[in-house]
């Protein structure tokens, strides 16, 4: 049986994995992103996918500090997200994680965040871009695309409306 945690882990992750692709619905968005990281010499494809895990590490870090459930994820407003996705020190995002993820992925994409925490560096200054990218696509979400997502779970109807790729089925599960 899955624990709660692993639960809300779960959906941390899966809002990260539909941010982008749910921006991206307007091209320019996902041209003007990829420029940004280019311009700056990040490799786009994977530092997208550190963008995704700094989403559910961000969401995550503020479930555990409002003491949520995972079945009250949905009602997260996305602006507490972006609050501490730039609000919160890297090595804070990381406390409370789950003991181990069922998508090797994330537990790869959390360990690379946390050697980027800890080296500092360029790699903090990575992160401190990341973070940017990461709260302008959440407020483009929560305010200014023609359909708003104010919640975690807003952005998890439009993905499913709009066929989101997630690798864990359902969205509004």
């Amino acid at each position: 049986m899955t624990s709660d945690h692993d639960m809300l882990w779960r959906r941390c992750a899966l809002l990260g994995r539909v941010l982008l692709p749910l921006v991206d619905q307007e091209p320019r968005r996902q041209a003007r992103r990829r420029e940004t990281l280019r311009a700056r010499g990040i490799d786009t494809a994977t530092d997208e996918r550190m963008i995704e895990i700094f989403a559910a590490l961000a969401a995550h870090a503020v479930v555990l500090d409002a003491s949520l459930s995972a079945t009250e994820f949905d009602a997260l407003p996305l602006k507490d997200v972006a609050d501490a996705a730039t609000g919160k020190r890297d090595y804070e995002l990381l406390a409370g994680l789950p003991d181990g993820f069922a998508d090797d992925r994330d537990g790869q994409a959390v360990n690379v965040f946390r050697l980027y925490t800890y080296k500092g560096g360029q790699y903090g200054h990575r992160l401190l871009l990341l973070s940017r990218e990461l709260r302008y696509a959440l407020n483009i979400l929560a305010e200014r695309t023609p359909t708003p997502s104010r919640t975690c779970g807003d952005v998890f109807h439009r993905a499913a409306e709009a066929a989101c790729p997630s690798d864990h089925g359902h969205l509004t599960s």
